[in-house]
C-alpha cells in the first residue's frame, strides 16, 4: 500500500478537553464613550436647543 492509504487506517489519539481550552491575560476594554457623559451631551445638544 502507499503511505497515504496507511496514514488513514487508524484514528489519531483522542484529545482531552482540558488540552483544547486556551487561556490568556486580557487588557481592560476601553471606554466606548471616551470618558464623556453621553446623557449630558445629548441634553445639551437636543434638549436645551429650544431655549
Amino acid at each position: 500500500m502507499t503511505p497515504d492509504k496507511d496514514r488513514f487506517k487508524q484514528l489519531p489519539k483522542p484529545v482531552r478537553l482540558e488540552d483544547t481550552v486556551t487561556t490568556s491575560d486580557t487588557d481592560p476594554v476601553p471606554d466606548p464613550e471616551g470618558g464623556r457623559d453621553t446623557e449630558r451631551d445629548f441634553l445639551i445638544r437636543y434638549g436645551l436647543g429650544g431655549l
